[in-house]
């Protein structure tokens, strides 16, 4: 499931932020500590290859395996169905938040693709409007190579990551829990965020992308003024948000930046995804890892590494909001 790793058009540009050390800083150590603490875990810079299956909204619905029995490691009760199916939707009963740092904070957290999806080929082809063109409504997602799917990975990740928030006091909402057949699509999971009005949505990955390249990068939104699409007030705040989370999430998993995306910085700015061009609030996809790289696939599958990966991101989106 190829995706395009393009930067936006030329012409487009950032409106005016604080810079990183103006709201702590927490980016600014990612070089260091990927000189100090990384030294050998091959998170060197490299040039971009080209990508192959495995990216957020990827094109097509049947490069992924279907779930092996793996996919039950994702964890957790499923809350009832999202809109279109019985039950309620995951994002219309929040976790009820405890006293902490984050009380009085909306997190929404993005599984992506779902289990379900390779069934649902025909559903999840439909294309939906992204502001800037249509695009396929969702995809299968990748696996590693002994069939742990990305889906399943999304979901056990997720659950960890909301956890760790809860115990913060965040009010939690999800996409998609398992509990519908398939998606949300790309454009429902953008106003699922917007709806709730979150202080901060993180879509949860794993790439795809061919052995040897290496690391996490966590994406954040291009300037996009372009039919629905208006990134126009969300792309400083979530390119911290990606900033706080990138240098969190080096420190907690002692993994590198991708060594194939991002020139080593652990960021990419792009504006082809409906997640991030429809979002109205702050809003990043992370890579975890490359799942069809061994090594990478070594550390995705072990319950131990998803546990810091969750509490880097949540350390991420903690420093994010505390400012």
């Amino acid at each position: 499931m190829p995706y395009d790793l393009n930067q936006p058009p030329s012409g487009q540009h950032r409106p005016r932020r604080l810079p990183p050390l103006a709201r702590g800083g927490a980016f600014l150590t990612i070089a260091a500590l990927t000189a100090v603490t990384l030294s050998g875990c091959g998170g060197s810079s490299g040039p971009g290859a080209a990508p192959v299956p495995g990216g957020p909204e990827a094109t097509g619905a049947t490069a992924s395996a279907a779930p092996s029995a793996s996919a039950s490691t994702a964890g957790g009760p499923g809350t009832p169905g999202e809109s279109g199916t019985p039950g309620t939707p995951s994002d219309a009963k929040p976790s009820t938040p405890a006293s902490g740092p984050l009380a009085g904070k909306v997190v929404v957290i993005d599984p992506g693709h779902n289990p379900g999806n390779f069934r649902h080929a025909r559903e999840i082809n439909q294309l939906v409007d992204i502001g800037t063109n249509r695009k396929e409504c969702d995809t299968t997602g990748t696996s590693t190579n002994d069939g742990y799917t990305e889906a399943a990975f999304t979901l056990d990740v997720s659950h960890r990551l909301r956890t760790l928030l809860e115990k913060q006091g965040a009010t939690v909402r999800f996409t998609q829990d398992d509990d519908r057949p398939f998606g949300p699509c790309v454009d429902e999971r953008a106003r699922i965020g917007n709806k709730a009005a979150a202080d901060a949505v993180v879509s949860i990955h794993a790439d795809g992308s061919g052995s040897g390249n290496r690391g996490f990068h966590v994406i954040h939104p291009a300037l996009v003024e372009h039919g629905a699409a208006d990134t126009t007030e969300i792309v400083g705040p979530s390119r911290e948000l990606a900033e706080r989370i990138a240098g969190k999430f080096v420190r907690a998993t002692g993994s590198a930046p991708s060594n194939y995306v991002g020139g080593g910085t652990g960021l990419n700015e792009r504006g082809d995804l409906g997640g991030l061009n429809l979002s109205t609030v702050p809003k990043v996809f992370i890579e975890c890892g490359n799942m069809r790289d061994a090594k990478d696939a070594a550390l995705l599958t072990s319950s131990q590494w998803r546990q810091k990966a969750a509490q880097g991101i949540a350390e991420g989106i903690g420093s994010y909001l505390l400012g």
